[in-house]
C-alpha cells in the first residue's frame, strides 16, 4: 500500500481542519471541503468570520492556470456621502458600518459551480451538516475568542441581539461552551433550500429587515443584485516559479510584489537578519505601491500587472539597501481574518480566504438568523478626492489575499494567513524561509515573525518582533535603523499561517500556525485495488 499522503487540509480552528479532511476522505473535492470547513468556522470562529462576510478562493487544477473567485460585498445603494452626512467617518460598529453586501456564500455557490464540472456533487446537506452540528450542540470558546469578545464588550455587548455570544451578559472566558442555534438554523435552512436562499429567498427577506432595524443603508434589492465574480488571478514568475494572488480591490499585488523583490535582493544577504531586514524593505516598497493604486477594479488607474513587470521590480528594486531601512509609516491596514487551504485526491487545490474585517465586524447581529455583519465598508472614504471613496457598487479595499504558488521543481503551494496588514508579510516570511531557505514547512510557519505597521486598533507603525526574533537578530535590526518594538513570542498578532504543499510525487504535506487553535492533515488514501 501506498503511505504516502495525497490529500491535505489546513485551518486555524481544529474542527474546521477535521470538517474539510473528512470531506476530503469522502472523496469530495478540495472545493468542496473547503465550503464544508468555511461554514464550519464561520460557527467555530465567529468572532474573525461568517456568513455575513466576504471570501476569496484561488482554485487550482493540474495543468490549468489557477481560477480566482471575488466574493466581495459591494456598497449598497443607499450607502452614499449623503447618507453618513453629519459624520467624519465612516463608523467602525453599528448599523452604519454595516454597508457591503455579504459576498462569502454566493462565493460558496460559485465554487461549487466549479466543483461539479469535477465531479458528481455531494449533497449540499452532507457539507453544512456538520456545521449545523456545531451550532446546535456548542463551541468551547477559545482565547482567541475569549480575548475577542473581552476587548468588544464595551462597544457591543449592550446589543440585545449580541447576547449569544455572551454569558450572563458578560464577555466570554476561554473553556465555556456557547450554542448558536439561530446560526444552526439558518445553516439548516440553506442546507434544504440552497444557497441562493441567502440572496433570493426568505433569508434575504429576513436580513433585510433586521439589517434596516439596526440603521444599515442595505435593502433587499441589493441582496437580490448581489453575484460573486470569476477573476483572473495576478501572476509573477520568479527564479523560483510563478506566484497567484487576487487583483482588486485586495492587497494581492502587494504580497506578489514583496516576493518578487525579494526574489531579486535575498542573495545580498548572509544571515537571518539580512533576510528579516530584507523582507521588510521589500514589504515597504510593495505596501507604497498598494495604498497609491488598489481600489475598487472599475477606478484603477493602472493595470497591476504593470507593477510586476521586470522595468517597475527594477525601480523598486532600488530602493532596498542591505544596511539601511527605509523611513515609515505609510497608511496601515486592520484586519480580523481566516485562511484555510486544501489539496484533495486529483491534485486539485484551494487557498481560501474568509472575514468580518475586525472582530464581529461591525456587531451588527441579525436577531431573525443569528448572521453577524462585516464592516469591511468602514475601508471607504468620506473624501471625494480620495481613491477609496464611496459610492454605491463599489467594493472597498480588501486586505484580504490567499496565496498559491507553482514551483519549478514541480511543487504547488496553497498558502495564507490572517492578520490584515500582516498577510504579505507572513506570507513572504512563510514562502522565503521554505522555498528560498528550505526550511521544513511547519518550521517556516511557526519561526518567529514580524509586523511592520498598524494592526487591531493599534495606533502604531513602527516594527513588532517577536521575542525570539529580537533575541537573535534584533540587535542587527536596530542597527540598521528599523524602529522596532518587541512583543511576546508566538502572539496572534503575527496572524494565523497555514500550507498545503503538493509534491511532484503526488505526495502532500500540509502545516498550521501555533498561534492559531487550527490542525492540518497529510492523509495517504488508499486505491481501488487497495480497498
Amino acid at each position: 500500500m501506498n503511505n504516502k499522503p495525497v490529500i491535505g487540509f489546513t485551518a486555524p480552528h481544529y474542527a474546521a481542519a477535521q470538517v474539510g479532511n473528512n470531506i476530503l476522505e469522502k472523496g469530495g473535492t478540495a472545493i468542496e471541503a473547503m465550503v464544508a470547513a468555511a461554514a464550519s468556522i464561520a460557527v467555530e470562529y465567529p468572532h474573525m468570520n461568517g456568513l455575513g462576510g466576504d471570501g476569496f478562493w484561488l482554485i487550482s487544477e493540474p495543468g490549468k492556470k489557477p481560477v480566482g473567485i471575488n466574493a466581495a460585498g459591494v456598497a449598497a445603494k443607499g450607502a452614499t456621502a449623503e447618507f453618513y452626512q453629519g459624520d467624519d467617518a465612516i463608523p467602525s460598529r453599528g448599523g452604519k458600518a454595516a454597508l457591503t453586501m455579504a459576498g462569502a456564500v454566493a462565493g460558496w455557490q460559485k465554487a461549487l459551480e466549479i466543483s461539479a464540472g469535477w465531479q458528481s456533487p455531494l449533497p449540499l446537506a452532507t457539507l453544512l451538516d456538520t456545521a449545523i452540528n456545531q451550532a446546535n450542540w456548542g463551541i468551547e470558546v477559545t482565547q482567541s475568542m475569549s480575548d475577542a469578545s473581552f476587548k468588544t464588550f464595551e462597544d457591543l455587548g449592550h446589543d440585545p441581539a449580541f447576547s449569544q455570544f455572551l454569558i450572563k451578559e458578560k464577555p466570554l472566558k476561554k473553556g465555556k461552551i456557547v450554542k448558536l442555534p439561530l446560526l444552526a438554523a439558518t445553516l439548516k435552512q440553506l442546507a434544504e433550500r440552497g444557497l441562493d436562499d441567502f440572496y433570493q429567498g426568505d433569508i434575504a427577506e429576513r436580513l433585510a429587515v433586521d439589517l434596516a432595524a439596526a440603521g444599515s443603508p442595505i435593502t433587499l434589492a441589493d441582496f437580490q443584485q448581489y453575484e460573486a465574480k470569476i477573476v483572473e488571478p495576478l501572476s509573477v514568475t520568479t527564479s523560483k516559479g510563478t506566484l497567484y494572488n487576487l487583483p482588486a480591490p485586495t492587497q494581492g499585488i502587494a504580497s506578489l510584489l514583496t516576493l518578487a523583490l525579494y526574489d531579486q535582493v535575498w542573495r545580498l544577504g548572509t544571515d537571518d537578519a539580512d533576510m528579516v531586514h530584507l523582507l521588510i524593505e521589500c514589504t515597504k516598497q510593495a505596501f507604497i505601491k498598494r495604498n497609491q493604486y488598489v481600489t475598487d477594479p472599475a477606478r484603477l488607474d493602472i493595470d497591476l500587472q504593470t507593477l510586476l513587470s521586470p522595468a517597475s521590480l527594477a525601480a523598486m528594486r532600488a530602493n532596498i539597501d542591505i544596511d539601511n531601512a527605509l523611513p515609515w509609516p505609510h497608511e496601515a491596514k486592520p484586519g480580523d481574518t481566516i485562511w484555510m487551504g486544501a489539496c484533495d485526491s486529483e491534485g486539485r487545490m484551494v487557498s481560501y480566504i474568509q472575514s468580518l474585517y475586525w472582530e464581529f465586524g461591525s456587531g451588527v447581529v441579525s436577531p431573525s438568523t443569528g448572521i453577524v455583519w462585516n464592516n469591511r465598508g468602514t475601508s471607504f472614504s468620506l473624501d471625494e478626492n480620495s481613491n477609496q471613496y464611496l459610492q454605491p457598487g463599489m467594493t472597498p479595499f480588501h486586505t484580504l489575499n490567499p496565496a498559491f504558488a507553482e514551483l519549478n521543481d514541480g511543487r504547488r503551494i496553497s498558502y495564507g494567513t490572517m492578520g490584515g496588514e500582516g498577510q504579505p508579510q507572513t506570507q513572504a516570511a512563510v514562502f522565503a524561509r521554505h522555498v528560498y531557505h528550505d526550511k521544513p514547512l511547519d518550521r517556516s510557519i511557526a519561526l518567529g515573525r514580524w509586523l511592520l505597521g498598524r494592526t487591531w486598533g493599534d495606533v502604531s507603525h513602527n516594527l513588532k518582533v517577536e521575542r525570539d526574533v529580537n533575541d537573535y537578530v534584533g540587535e542587527a535590526l536596530l542597527a540598521k535603523g528599523h524602529d522596532m518594538v518587541v512583543v511576546d513570542a508566538c502572539n496572534e498578532l503575527m496572524g494565523h499561517a497555514g500550507a498545503v504543499v503538493r509534491h511532484a510525487d503526488g505526495s502532500t504535506e500540509a502545516a498550521t500556525d501555533p498561534r492559531s487553535d487550527g490542525k492540518a492533515f497529510a492523509v495517504a488514501m488508499p486505491s481501488d485495488e487497495e480497498e
